[in-house]
């Protein structure tokens, strides 16, 4: 059952952005970036207060470099559509769990990403979740 509500349109949307932020991590990297990004629909905390849709939080300004790529407006594909189901109906996994920021930088990753502390890296992105005093909502939305 979906955590959050998302039409076909939406799905596809998603799709696009798992496949435009994280093709080259494979199938896991992809999930991830789909766990931050329903994270930020479900939190409403820090940054992303107000977000309820998957297209107000993909097009959130400053949020994904992705949608100013050419890449990301190319039709989704049936494998990243499945991926974005599986985000939209509560998959997550570590270290994306409770993620609300992912960032891929050129060497090591900073122990903090706007003031929150590293969880983990996964190949080339690292993920960051709020504290509890942060965000205790994300932690409480599953």
């Amino acid at each position: 059952m979906a955590v959050v509500k998302a039409r076909q349109q939406d799905i596809d949307l998603l799709a696009r952005l798992l496949r435009a932020e994280a093709e080259g991590e494979g199938i896991q990297g992809m999930l991830m970036v789909g766990n931050v990004g329903i994270n930020r629909i479900r939190a409403n905390c820090s940054d992303f207060r107000g977000l309820r849709t998957i297209p107000q939080m993909v097009y959130q300004e400053h949020a994904f470099e992705a949608v100013q790529k050419g890449y990301f407006y190319q039709s989704p594909r049936e494998r990243e559509r499945r991926l974005a189901r599986r985000a939209v109906n509560g998959e997550r996994i570590w270290p994306s769990k409770y993620a609300l920021w992912y960032f891929r930088p050129a060497g090591n990753c900073p122990a903090t990403w706007y003031n929150q502390p590293l969880v983990a890296r996964f190949k080339l992105h690292c993920f960051y979740q709020p504290t509890g005093e942060e965000c205790e909502n994300v932690y409480n939305t599953f």
